[in-house]
């Protein structure tokens, strides 16, 4: 994020796109809540009515895989009717005018056919946003999980950058991360292309600085990422060390993973909980939860926070950075650690983004933004103020690419998944909560009516949905909140993998799997059983409840 979670609040325009904020970031949701009370602009854009779209000033239902269409178009409105900002542009940006020649095509009109999003809908769109002066994008998955995903984030790069909304407060372009410390994570370069810090394995300069601080020579090559890696399991990938991920549960086109995991000769799966991916392991090392020891977390604003244990760790469970070193060690390093503190201040030493922040500090002053460069430094409640941080801000032009797979007459329907507000991520943790179990305790796809009475299918009825990848059984629940032609399933659900049907063909840059849209066809397999239906559901079949 460029900007701060609390900054929300005082907004004026919020531009939402690809985002359930209410059920995947309920805490960020309140915030965009607070400021549409107090008089904020609410955009959002998602094919699905989600709760979000009951409080907005215009709901953008546009086509699955259509971002490009719509992000060009309003790029389109803002360059021809002159609404960028001239000043911003000519001094902090480079490219415009290749954006501006490209977006000229994309009409809104043109845009209206293949997004299904009224020409006057996206005009008003566009000129809120780029006429509001505390505007910010906040988007999620909905907007990189596709085969053109990278395109979708330079199309919003491309709107902030034309209207100026960038290093000033309650604006920016903002990425909510999915995970608590998911951004932690890539912060100490849990990534195959950066050292901790964001420093580039491909940087001579970086490498000779770790070479030299860690004692070793390092290789110039990248490495896998998640995506090829999950396509070489068992082949080119013949081992594999799992931390706190279900893969099995949580990454796509399933059947073909197991096979490789089945295929594999050593598999370590290090977790607190026996998950889905755990039957595949060689070996299993029970580790601490976030309450059983000690360390930092980083959240979506770039905030790191001290975490401290309340508790012991039960039976042979152990913090994750004692086991690693303990591992290290065993193949023959010579690692010296005695705390979470050191580990993290070895981290900070050679990452200047990162170099004023501590355990000590943290324990003192509470939680830091990065860049945080020196003890003294209060830390950056947004980036760029002032300037653009890599000199000038790049546009980028971009051309609609369509999904990988579309609809047909074998695969009518396209699927879409997500998260839902009772689960969380694989649900390694939150299926073991009773409460939770009540409210959401099984799977569901959602279907509009029109094409379930098309097959024969009645609320709470089971169904058979299949891709070219997989089949599963679920119950169907009828509601408008998806469109006519598409379909949308929870991935939180072992016994209904929605992941045993979705496409793992990648973006060409990210390789991120393509999640949201894949071809697929829902036949009905028996009528209803007369269960409750879908307690704990915010919806109704005529769309989204205000409860």
């Amino acid at each position: 994020m460029t900007n701060s979670i609390g900054e929300i609040r005082h907004a004026d325009c919020l531009f939402v796109i690809g985002s359930n904020t209410s059920e995947a970031h309920p805490i960020i949701a309140m915030e965009m809540k607070r400021a549409v009370k107090r008089g904020a602009t609410l955009i959002v854009a998602d094919p699905r009515s989600v709760w979000m779209t009951t409080i907005a000033d215009r709901h953008l239902k546009l086509n699955p895989g259509t971002d490009v269409w719509l992000l060009n178009a309003m790029a389109n409105v803002i360059v021809t009717e002159e609404l960028y900002d001239a000043t911003f542009v000519a001094e902090h940006t480079e490219g415009f005018e290749a954006v501006a020649a490209a977006v000229q095509s994309y009409t809104p009109e043109e845009a209206e056919e293949v997004c299904g999003v009224p020409a006057e809908d996206i005009r008003w769109a566009a000129r809120t946003y780029a006429t509001t002066r505390y505007a910010g994008i906040y988007y999620t998955l909905g907007i990189t999980e596709h085969s053109h995903g990278t395109d979708n984030v330079y199309g919003l790069a491309n709107l902030v950058l034309m209207t100026g909304h960038l290093g000033r407060r309650s604006s920016g372009m903002n990425p909510l991360r999915g995970q608590n410390n998911v951004q932690g994570a890539n912060d100490a370069g849990a990534s195959p292309v950066f050292y901790p810090g964001y420093q580039r394995v491909a940087d001579p300069e970086a490498r000779a600085k770790y070479e030299k601080a860690w004692g070793c020579e390092l290789s110039p090559d990248e490495g896998m990422n998640l995506n090829v890696m999950m396509k070489q399991a068992g082949k080119s990938l013949k081992g594999m060390f799992i931390m706190g991920e279900d893969i099995v549960l949580s990454e796509p086109n399933v059947t073909m993973l197991e096979e490789g995991l089945n295929a594999m000769e050593f598999l370590v799966i290090q977790e607190i909980f026996l998950n889905e991916t755990a039957r595949f392991a060689d070996v299993i090392f029970p580790a601490a939860a976030f309450a059983e020891k000690d360390g930092t977390f980083t959240n979506s604003e770039r905030r790191v926070q001290l975490v401290r244990k309340a508790v012991e760790p039960p039976g042979q469970a152990r913090a994750d950075w004692e086991i690693l070193v303990d591992l290290a060690n065993a193949c023959g390093a010579d690692w010296r650690f005695d705390s979470a503190a050191e580990v993290y201040d070895e981290f900070v030493r050679d990452a200047p983004k990162f170099s004023g922040i501590s355990h000590q500090r943290l324990d003192r002053d509470g939680g830091l933004q990065w860049p945080c460069p020196t003890e003294d430094h209060p830390g950056t409640m947004f980036l760029h103020e002032g300037r653009v941080l890599r000199g000038r801000g790049r546009l980028t032009p971009i051309a609609y690419r369509p999904s990988l797979e579309l609809a047909d007459e074998t695969y009518p329907l396209v699927l879409s998944t997500g998260r839902t507000l009772y689960h969380y991520n694989a649900a390694t943790q939150t299926r073991r909560e009773p409460g939770l179990a009540v409210k959401q305790p099984e799977a569901w796809i959602e279907i509009h009516p029109r094409d379930a009475r098309r097959r024969g299918i009645s609320a709470g009825d089971w169904v058979a949905v299949s891709t070219r990848r997989g089949r599963v059984e679920v119950r169907a629940m009828l509601s408008r909140q998806v469109r006519k032609g598409c379909i949308w399933m929870p991935f939180h659900f072992a016994e209904a993998r929605a992941n045993l049907l979705t496409n793992d063909a990648g973006d060409p840059v990210t390789q991120t799997a393509e999640f949201k849209v894949c071809a697929a066809q829902v036949e009905k397999l028996r009528a209803h059983d007369g269960a409750e239906l879908f307690p704990g559901s915010f919806y109704r079949e005529d769309g989204p409840s205000t409860a």
